[in-house]
């Protein structure tokens, strides 16, 4: 079982979203989290002349899972001033250096590698990295302790909204299969999920990976969808393929969700958009699996 744990996080300017000093009881570590507009102030602190391993976190456009770039240096402001000037991506970021001044350059060479690795296993971000790195030679008792100094900084990250290096947990996993469909249930309860889809991601998604993201779902209906629908938008202008679900999961930082089918999607109908008022299908709908399975237009689901 996972053991409690306590985070102190001291705001410095009175900011929730300004700068904030993080730390934790024993531990010889601690993080600076910033915003990027508050660059200029910040690397003045005496943190920023140490070693420490950084992350910079952002968005690329349109993108749901956000993009990360993970380094490290002997003295960090020179560094991130650096990056301040020639990447533009980041809206904020982290540092993680030693109150003690107990880094070296081959310990956060070694957490800058771990960092990497760990982000791109979880594949829950974007990295802006290049090529993954060969892990740097340390020592048996520097590397436990870097491996100490990481445990400490994975436990905080989620705390100040950065979760690319968690495994993916799922929320709901109805492990549904396409026969139960016929199983006897009422029309009204709304277990089928109808998602508008364009024909590239259609294709790529739902039918390529037999998944479909990014999702937002309300949290009273996550533990009740146990099939999910495709409605094809124009030229097609119908739902024509359906599945069961296996498990629904986080997808990015900003409350949407992934599902995962238990078989591939099958065809139906197609149900064509009829008389439906416009506008029907700009985002996902619910219905019953059994008004689904029997409906001739859009309109016999809602």
């Amino acid at each position: 079982m996972p053991e409690p744990y306590t985070i102190r996080i001291f705001v410095p300017e009175g900011e929730p979203d300004g700068v904030r000093i993080i730390d934790r009881m024993n531990w010889t570590g601690m993080g600076i989290a910033f915003p990027r507009d508050k660059w200029q102030e910040t690397k003045k602190r005496h943190e920023f002349q140490g070693a420490g391993v950084y992350i910079l976190v952002g968005y690329r456009e349109n993108e749901e899972l956000p993009a990360l770039y993970i380094g490290q240096s002997n003295v960090l402001a020179d560094r991130i001033e650096s990056h301040f000037k020639n990447k533009d991506f980041w809206n904020w970021a982290i540092v993680f250096t030693s109150s003690n001044k107990g880094l070296n350059g081959a310990h956060v060479t070694w957490l800058e590698y771990a960092l990497i690795g760990k982000a791109v296993s979880t594949a829950r971000c974007h990295m802006e990295n290049g090529q993954t790195q060969q892990e740097p030679p340390l020592d048996e008792q520097d590397k436990a302790n870097c491996r100490n100094f990481l445990k400490e900084i994975l436990q905080i990250l989620p705390l100040v909204g950065v979760h690319a290096f968690e495994k993916t947990k799922a929320v709901s996993t109805p492990a549904t299969k396409s026969a139960d469909a016929d199983v006897k249930t009422s029309p009204s309860i709304l277990d089928t999920v109808i998602v508008p889809a364009q024909d590239d991601g259609f294709n790529k998604v739902f039918l390529g990976q037999n998944c479909w993201y990014a999702i937002r779902i309300s949290g009273g209906k996550l533990d009740k969808i146990k099939f999910i629908a495709a409605y094809q938008s124009a030229p097609t202008s119908a739902i024509t393929h359906w599945a069961p679900v296996q498990q629904i999961e986080p997808y990015g930082d900003n409350g949407k969700y992934r599902v995962v089918f238990s078989e591939p999607a099958k065809t139906i109908g197609p149900i064509p958009f009829g008389d439906a008022p416009q506008g029907s299908m700009q985002g996902p709908r619910y219905t019953s699996i059994k008004k689904l399975l029997n409906a001739q237009t859009l309109t016999d689901l809602f």
